[in-house]
């Protein structure tokens, strides 16, 4: 369908639009995200599993409990939504499964990565990779079974840490081959590596910017001037959130006051609007 979220947002990438997506992980942020415009969004797994499991991002979750979380992320929100999807979760028949299951969930680009299982967090050490060849087949499977060539496959490698610059390139350069739609070389760890992978491929190149994390965080307009065309932050409302809660109960318990530590908190009635409770109300009217 041409105006479905995922031919949007692959229009918007081969027209050459500039893409942010700020992390959500569960429906209370995928809710404020997909009120502000944003041309994507981006579904964290290291978020998902935090706030799903209260568990590190380390190859814990399973492929049903994160199509099942994209899947109310998707069908919640109007905003074209970007999946981490880990390595596929397994082997051959897993990775087809996985790309079937978050097309059918409404995701719009799947992101699948290089890492052996169990994986873990891109900016956290310890990651250990698959065969180039072994990834490789993940991007064909994933070419193979998607429904549409809008559904797009984001490729990631995270041989930076795991292995050295060079092979990063490597394998980058194999998944462009490959068809990969989008690649994701993840913790480059300066600006002037940033430059280099910006320079070195035609592909739409996807950064994670972590804040805290292994790679500068860069503003948009800084990453489109060397090269890259998306920028996700997945992170951000993560860490904005456990902030602002520690702020608060710090406040209830040492003060009795939820605001005594100086921590805005959000309108009860704009969050309750911002929850569908407005259309609720109309619709329950309408027949009585």
């Amino acid at each position: 369908m041409a105006n479905s979220p995922k031919s949007i947002l692959a229009q918007r990438i081969r027209d050459g639009e500039f893409i942010t997506a700020p992390g959500v992980f569960d429906m209370i942020s995928a809710r404020v995200a997909d009120s502000m415009g944003f041309p994507a969004l981006y579904m964290t797994g290291s978020g998902v599993v935090a706030s799903g499991l209260g568990l590190p991002d380390a190859g814990i979750a399973t492929y049903t409990e994160m199509v099942s979380h994209a899947a109310r992320i998707a069908g919640g929100i109007s905003t074209p939504l970007i999946a981490d999807a880990d390595t596929g979760y397994g082997g051959a028949v897993n990775v087809r499964h996985t790309v079937r299951g978050y097309e059918r969930a409404g995701v719009s680009a799947i992101q699948i990565e290089d890492q052996a299982f169990p994986k873990k967090c891109g900016h956290v050490d310890g990651q250990k990779l698959v065969p180039l060849e072994e990834m490789l087949t993940r991007i064909k499977i994933a070419q193979d079974c998607r429904d549409s060539d809008d559904f797009l496959i984001i490729a990631r490698t995270d041989a930076r840490k795991a292995a050295g610059r060079d092979e990063a390139m490597r394998r980058c350069e194999a998944f462009a081959e490959a068809g990969a739609d989008i690649l994701f070389y993840e913790a480059p760890a300066t600006v002037e590596e940033m430059r280099d992978i910006g320079r070195s491929f035609d592909l739409p190149l996807m950064a994670n910017l972590v804040e805290g994390g292994a790679t500068p965080v860069l503003t948009p307009a800084e990453l489109a001037e060397i090269g890259y065309q998306l920028a996700i932050f997945p992170a951000s409302g993560f860490l904005a959130v456990t902030e602002a809660l520690t702020s608060v109960y710090q406040g209830l318990r040492d003060h009795g006051a939820s605001t005594a530590t100086g921590t805005r908190l959000y309108d009860f009635k704009d969050f309750v609007s911002l929850m569908g409770f407005d259309e609720i109300m109309e619709f329950e009217n309408r027949y009585e």
